[in-house]
């Protein structure tokens, strides 16, 4: 409706790119995106979830965690982290990372990396390593920015390259060539299950 006011919601995230991800998937589905808590890694989130789900009774809160590879399943990471999730928390897990479903878009990606399509996985909820998966792919590219960007240096000391986050933020906000959330949750059950949370997230959407 044209009169509508579209719902402001909080979140917290693990990382930049996360918050990227976390502002284009509630920018389609209506919401507006508000202030973001964490960025500061996994287990500041941890340590934080029991305050984030107290604040969620009077406003809606979207908390994003990645399931990553030594945890079992999401369902009992959600039952460990947020036991009576209050109504207005909406807690999901990333299967394995949230990289995982930008890789669910094959096409789009492979075109942003410049590389073979049939490089990049039919299954990205399956791989272990979804960052080294990432860089791997980058690696190949026949763009050196997109090398030099993405893959760390031999003596960086790092997963991933200096501008890792921006570029990949550069392809889930492009609305015109890049990221396609509703392509990849065909192939990421974790992310077609947020999409269809998040549309039926009552105390978030409603106006």
């Amino acid at each position: 409706m044209p009169d509508q006011i579209a719902p402001v919601i909080t979140a917290a995230v693990e990382g930049n790119l996360d918050e990227v991800v976390i502002r284009r998937l509630i920018d389609d589905a209506g919401g507006v995106l508000g202030s973001v808590y964490g960025r500061k890694g996994k287990n500041y989130l941890r340590n934080k979830i029991n305050a984030f789900n107290h604040a969620a009774k009077f406003r809606p809160w979207i908390v994003l965690v990645d399931l990553d590879q030594d945890a079992d399943c999401a369902p009992r990471l959600r039952q460990e982290w947020v036991e009576r999730p209050n109504a207005g928390m909406l807690f999901r897990v990333a299967v394995r990372e949230v990289e995982s479903w930008l890789l669910g878009d094959r096409d789009r990606l492979a075109k942003f990396l410049h590389v073979n399509r049939d490089r990049i996985s039919a299954n990205p909820e399956d791989l272990p390593y979804v960052k080294r998966t990432m860089v791997e792919l980058a690696r190949s590219s026949q763009r050196r920015d997109i090398v030099e960007d993405l893959v760390p240096g031999p003596a960086a000391g790092r997963v991933v390259g200096p501008a890792y986050s921006s570029r990949l933020s550069e392809f889930v906000l492009d609305r015109t060539n890049g990221w396609r959330p509703s392509v990849a949750a065909q192939v990421c059950p974790s992310l077609y299950r947020f999409i269809n949370r998040l549309k039926n997230f009552p105390e978030a959407l409603r106006s």
